[in-house]
């Protein structure tokens, strides 16, 4: 799964979400590295839509224009809790390969250095 889907599935899963608030939930959840731009937003939305992973929950008209609320279906939360375990073992695994070298922030020392 790519780090926008990733992302997008996140940020609904807490609640269902217009496209703005989509994008900016994105932009807090990836500490800033994310930022969608609207075509690249919907034409995900569209493709996760088709592949059931979200549903549109409801649309309302805000200042004459139609906002269009989705929401994380069934499956889609069953493929974000899957993806989210498959990142736990891959970092646990990286963290890992780590522990014995002695990396900048990470909080582990190589044997043997003070």
């Amino acid at each position: 799964m790519q780090e926008p889907t990733f992302l997008i599935l996140t940020a609904l899963a807490a609640q269902p979400l217009h496209g703005y608030g989509i994008i900016q939930s994105v932009i807090t959840l990836s500490e800033g590295e994310v930022k969608l731009r609207p075509g690249t937003l919907y034409g995900a939305l569209d493709r996760l839509a088709e592949q059931g992973l979200i549903e549109v929950e409801r649309e309302e008209a805000v200042e004459g224009r139609l906002r269009r609320y989705y929401r994380l279906t069934d499956d889609g939360a069953s493929a974000l809790a899957t993806e989210a375990e498959r990142l736990r073992r891959r970092a646990a695994a990286a963290e890992a390969q780590l522990k014995d070298r002695a990396v900048p922030g990470f909080g582990h020392r190589a044997p043997g250095v003070a």
